[in-house]
């Protein structure tokens, strides 16, 4: 069955027509939302499924677990690295270069590519290459402990290239894929997924390093604390890997059982509506926009159309996540304050340990983010109706960076000789700031345009997401550390 199903879904597709309301975007008010979207309130809202809701926010999961398995796995790929200072200094700015590059290259092709798209055969597409990629990942933990540091890190960023090449093709379908529903619960379960990918990853790294006891039994505690060290990254990075796989096997699945029930509801509305009166058509179509717009011809919308309407939701978008990319940096590089050059290893507790506390570093910052979006289903905290005010709340976020410097940088020491003050001041509500207005940027994109646009605005508001990434991940390497 699964097979077939990835058959019907790779088939060429009709595209569908733009329907015309002969209004110039340039006249829309933008303090006026409810006014200035008439055309995308018109039809009646499509119910709402927790169903649906389900597996729009674990394919949130499946698109950025790559991304933040890259980040979370950071102990592993400095003690892979560690022989080479140059490599060891540098993969994480090439990592993120490569990832955000390759991402956004995918994204703008795939955003241009408007017409005749099939958005679900993206998907597919990109889990079951997201599948390849990270079993290669977890076999490599295995196999290729006597590879060389420079052909291990070609190997990672080849890696990198194609997990990135996956995400693009994922973020372009499933955010315009998305938006054609109508409802802007579903594109905040996808931004909420998200989020939860950040927290997952994490948490495995954490417990995959904790599930491994350290060995007490060695003769020569240097060498055999170096051996202990490798042993449990690598069983750790297996099993995390591993993880990932079942992640998007699970995602790719979850999809195609969405595809079919929208397939199977939209043949029972189109036997219903030919049953009942003609004047019934646009109430009854309207009850399910995304199945009528995916069977209607596509033409190719303009992205210069599309930013004037969403200008400022999507300049908040694109500084927001090019601001971002700093702490993946910093997080890789801060220590514990427990944890400085002149501490011993073996004085400093389990948990503010590198292999345990950078991970909860991360962890933090993504439980900030996930809040962030959660936040998002309360109608009344949302600035969805206030671009300009999410652009400027974006731009403040700069003031995060000097937080960052002033704690135990490479265990240089700390200005604020306090773990809580970098884990929660700094790095939860980095993270919390980054998933609010992130989500609300995405969430409020469909509130903007018109009805036939939706899916043509996601891709958009994604390739302005990603090329937030790429922007942060290049200037990543101007950060001194």
């Amino acid at each position: 069955m699964v097979v077939s199903r990835v058959r019907q879904l790779l088939a060429p597709r009709v595209s569908y027509e733009r329907l015309q309301d002969g209004r110039d975007p340039e006249e829309r008010d933008e303090d006026d939302i409810h006014d200035g979207v008439a055309a995308s309130t018109v039809l009646a809202e499509p119910p709402f499924s927790w169903l649906e809701y389900a597996i729009f926010l674990w394919m949130g999961v499946s698109m950025l677990w790559a991304w933040n398995m890259f980040l979370a796995a950071t102990p592993y790929f400095q003690r892979r690295f560690a022989s080479d200072p140059w490599v060891l200094s540098h993969f994480q700015s090439s990592i993120l270069s490569v990832s955000t590059v390759t991402n956004l290259a995918c994204v703008l092709v795939l955003a241009k590519l408007q017409q005749n798209a099939s958005y679900p055969r993206r998907i597919v597409l990109s889990l079951l290459l997201n599948i390849v990629i990270f079993t290669l990942l977890a076999c490599s933990t295995v196999l290729f402990h006597g590879a060389s540091v420079g052909v291990y890190f070609t190997f990672l960023l080849v890696m990198v290239f194609g997990a990135s090449l996956a995400t693009g093709m994922n973020q372009n379908g499933i955010f315009a894929y998305v938006t054609g529903f109508g409802r802007g619960e579903y594109t905040q379960a996808i931004m909420a997924g998200q989020g939860v990918a950040g927290v997952l990853p994490c948490i495995v790294q954490i417990l995959s390093v904790l599930a491994v006891p350290e060995r007490k039994e060695a003769t020569d505690a240097n060498a055999e604390s170096e051996e202990d060290m490798q042993y449990q990254s690598s069983k750790s990075a297996f099993a995390y890997f591993a993880t990932a796989t079942g992640v998007s096997g699970i995602a790719l699945f979850a999809f195609l059982h969405l595809v079919r029930r929208q397939h199977a509801l939209r043949h029972i509305r189109s036997k219903s509506i030919a049953s009942e009166d003609p004047n019934e058509e646009i109430t009854s179509s309207a009850s399910s926009s995304s199945s009528s717009s995916s069977a209607q011809p596509k033409k190719s919308i303009p992205l210069w159309t599309l930013f004037r309407k969403l200008r400022w939701l999507a300049l908040a978008l694109f500084v927001c996540f090019t601001i971002t990319m700093i702490f993946p940096v910093y997080t890789a590089a801060i220590r514990s304050v427990r944890d400085t050059d002149s501490s011993s290893p073996t004085d400093i507790p389990r948990m503010f340990q590198p292999a345990i506390f950078i991970p909860l570093a991360f962890l933090l910052w993504n439980v900030g983010d996930l809040l962030g979006r959660i936040i998002l289903l309360v109608p009344s905290l949302s600035l969805t109706h206030r671009p300009r005010a999410l652009f400027f709340l974006s731009l403040s976020r700069v003031l995060f960076i000097p937080l960052y410097t002033m704690c135990n940088v490479r265990g240089r020491g700390a200005v604020v000789d306090s773990d809580l003050f970098y884990l929660f001041i700094v790095q939860f509500l980095f993270g919390a700031t980054n998933g609010y207005i992130g989500g609300s940027c995405m969430v409020g994109a469909g509130e903007w345009v018109d009805v036939e646009e939706r899916e043509a605005s996601g891709a958009f508001m994604g390739l302005m997401l990603v090329g937030g990434l790429t922007a942060g991940s290049l200037a990543s390497f101007a950060v001194a550390v």
